[in-house]
C-alpha cells in the first residue's frame, strides 16, 4: 500500500513547516489527488488517521480533494474527461491532446495553531 509512504512523506513536510513557522497542533490538512496518481483517497485517509494516531497531530480531519483526469483538444478545443493514456477527443478525433489536470499530488493547505 504505497498510500503509507505517501502519507509519511506528507507528513515529514508538515512537520518540518509547523517547526519552521513555530506552530504545534495540526487542525486540518487539505490535499489534491489527481485520477492519474494511482493513490485510493479511502486508503490515503485510512492511512493518515492510523498515522496521526498516538502523535502530535491526532484529532487532525484530512480533506481530499479528488480531481478528475481531463484533457483538451489541441485542434479544436474540447475539453473532456480522459479514460486512459491513449485517447482521441471526442469531438473531432483528434490525437494532440493536452493534458489539463489529473496528476496532481500536493498538499495545498493547513490549519494549525
Amino acid at each position: 500500500m504505497h498510500e503509507m509512504s505517501i502519507t509519511i512523506s506528507m507528513m515529514e513536510i508538515v512537520r518540518e513547516h509547523m517547526a519552521r513557522v513555530g506552530l504545534k497542533g495540526l487542525k486540518r490538512l487539505k490535499v489534491r489527488v489527481g485520477e492519474l496518481t494511482a493513490v485510493e483517497p479511502r486508503a490515503l485517509s485510512f492511512c493518515f488517521e492510523a498515522y496521526v494516531k498516538g502523535t502530535e497531530f491526532e484529532g487532525a480531519a484530512l480533506d481530499i480533494e479528488e480531481v478528475p483526469y481531463l484533457g483538451r483538444c489541441t485542434g479544436c478545443g474540447e475539453k473532456f474527461h480522459m479514460e486512459g493514456f491513449l485517447q482521441l477527443c471526442p469531438r473531432c478525433e483528434g490525437v494532440h491532446i493536452e493534458e489539463l489536470s489529473g496528476t496532481e499530488l500536493e498538499i495545498v493547505s493547513m490549519e494549525a495553531s
